[in-house]
């Protein structure tokens, strides 16, 4: 699982170009040719991954993030807490006996969605 905050920094070209780090591109989970988007919005940049090209969009995820992102505005407070220590030790015990996950391994065998 990637890092939940990742910054690094980089440096534009005279073309205007620059190289997406590594890390970013591996939290954004984005490869060779993949797709990002920029958003300037208030002075701040935020960037996300595009789906790929061909790939259906789920015409019910934008207005979720839109719901969650105004109410993530209306109440910060409320919106995000910390889990209980309970669920977290009981999460962190389910982890340990699975061990290191690697994401960018193969699944083996059967999967069901």
């Amino acid at each position: 699982m990637p890092p939940a905050v990742v910054e690094e920094v980089c440096t534009i070209t005279a073309k205007g170009q620059t190289t997406v780090p590594k890390a970013v591109r591996q939290a954004l989970g984005v490869g060779y040719g993949g797709r990002i988007a920029f958003r300037v919005e208030r002075g701040r940049v935020t960037v996300h991954a595009l789906p790929e090209r061909g790939e259906a969009a789920d015409p019910a995820l934008a207005p979720f993030l839109a719901l969650l992102e105004a109410d993530l505005a209306a109440r910060p407070a409320e919106a995000v807490r910390p889990l209980p220590e309970a669920l977290a030790g009981r999460l962190d015990a389910l982890a340990a006996e699975v061990g290191p996950v690697d994401p960018d391994e193969p699944i083996e065998g059967e999967v069901s969605l």
